[in-house]
């Protein structure tokens, strides 16, 4: 046991001190002047006469890309990069596969890599998918009898039927996706370095993939670099953040995750301005034995939810120009809820103080299991967009979502609030209060599924 856990703690990647820079120019031809007169340099014993009339712009600037960039990745470990775009991350990956050096610093990886980086990268455009299938598994040193025993895996992983045979100029971005990531699922290696491209590919293809990448985690190591922090959540065991060519932050997920956001969208301590203030938000239930639904109280398959009390002291960002001070769930009656049954029509209701004049607010939810992954959520954006309801300064804002409680299985789970101004697109956010309600699920029929929904009616029939 002790050589088996020592193995898996050795580093797969090791990077110590990485930075990269790059020359960048006014004009064209200063960089071919620069180049032409390098080489002149190089084959005299002196300076080349005139080498000091070059002007700065002839010489180039610097672009340091990464800064000083370190972090290790274990065995087995599947760590996720996020950042802004230019913050690095692609310039990482490709130093960790090789194509590029490293300016200073030093990198070490043990392992066979098979890099998805950017869309189309290691494919000739006038070759078929067949002829791409074999050149890319032979340049991950797999031979030609190998690739033939794998081909109709790969072929059927890729789900591009006859377009295999055509020139890959013709390809979607779905489809060299598809093409790609089917490829490196079948050259055994050790270490998968993945950029962004999944974003490209379909929601079921993307689910096939993440599937794939669940299963491969078990005996093998992944770089992963997403804009998605659900899916950074959902698949990593440790993040690693960057921004503008420096290491931000490293550590669970969820944390780097949530302060990423919180950077992102225009930084909040979280914590409430000003005194602290009353608002009659609803009535309180009587109890949590208020009877329910016949019909769900009575079987024998009940999925009991334990709601907790909103905690507005629970991490946040957020321009904070609106205050989220409530979030609740209400029965039919209106009476709020501590104890929810799975398949029971319920109204979660998020009540928002507003310190400006709003014109185009909006107000939405999602709830994620412990694993990071988002189940559902909704928000008022689609609703109102035509007439959207405006609000003055130091009102009270109630958003309501009704709908039917699926049913969840046993686990930890949290409703994340926000409330943001603008549209769906270009907003700026107000406050955003993750984990804003826990919910504790203590019995469940669902085993195996991510929710369950009840069946109004089930029939068989013999005909």
């Amino acid at each position: 046991m002790g050589e088996q856990s020592s193995e898996y703690q050795r580093k797969a990647i090791d990077a110590a001190g990485i930075s990269k820079a790059f020359a960048i120019y006014a004009r064209p031809s200063d960089r071919l002047k620069r180049s032409v007169l390098s080489v002149a340099a190089r084959l005299s014993s002196r300076r080349v006469a005139g080498m000091h009339l070059m002007n700065d712009s002839m010489l180039g600037q610097t672009f340091t890309a990464l800064n000083d960039v370190s972090f290790s990745v274990a065995r087995g470990e599947t760590v996720g990069i996020i950042g802004r775009n230019g913050s690095g991350k692609s310039t990482l990956l490709q130093i960790v596969c090789g194509t590029l050096a490293p300016t200073t610093g030093s990198i070490s990886v043990e392992g066979k890599v098979a890099a998805l980086l950017e869309l189309g990268s290691g494919f000739d455009v006038e070759f078929t998918g067949r002829e791409n299938v074999y050149l890319n598994a032979q340049l991950y040193g797999l031979s030609r009898q190998q690739i033939d025993e794998r081909y109709e895996r790969i072929v059927e992983f890729a789900e591009i039927g006859e377009f295999i045979d055509q020139p890959v100029k013709t390809y979607s971005s779905g489809m060299f996706v598809r093409l790609a990531f089917a490829v490196i699922a079948h050259v055994d290696a050790d270490i998968l370095v993945i950029d962004e491209a999944l974003a490209v590919g379909d929601a079921f293809f993307n689910q096939k993939c993440f599937r794939f990448l669940h299963e491969f985690r078990k005996q093998g190591t992944i770089l992963f670099v997403s804009h998605d922090t659900s899916s950074i959540r959902k698949l990593c065991s440790k993040a690693v953040w960057l921004d503008h060519g420096k290491v931000v932050a490293v550590g669970d997920p969820d944390e780097v995750c949530s302060a990423y956001l919180d950077a992102y969208y225009g930084n909040s301590s979280g914590s409430q301005a000003g005194g602290e203030q009353t608002f009659a938000l609803g009535p309180r239930r009587g109890s949590q034995y208020d009877m329910r639904r016949e019909l769900i109280n009575g079987s024998s398959l009940r999925n009991d939810m334990q709601v907790l009390p909103f905690d507005p002291h629970s991490q946040s960002f957020g321009s904070g120009d609106a205050r989220i001070v409530d979030v609740v769930f209400l029965d039919s009656a209106r009476r709020r809820l501590d104890w929810i049954v799975g398949g029971e029509a319920v109204t979660l209701q998020v009540s928002t103080i507003c310190g400006e004049a709003l014109t185009s607010p909006i107000v939405g939810f999602y709830l994620k299991n412990d694993r990071g992954q988002d189940l559902f959520g909704a928000n008022t954006f689609k609703t109102f967009a035509e007439r959207p309801v405006a609000v003055d300064e130091n009102d009270l804002l109630r958003a309501e979502f009704s709908f039917f409680m699926p049913v969840l299985p046993v686990g930890d789970y949290t409703i994340n609030v926000a409330i943001a101004e603008g549209t769906q697109y270009n907003h700026v956010q107000l406050h955003w209060i993750h984990d804003a309600v826990p919910i504790k699920v203590h019995a469940s029929r669902v085993k195996h599924e991510l929710v369950g929904v009840v069946m109004s009616k089930i029939e068989v029939a013999g005909v």
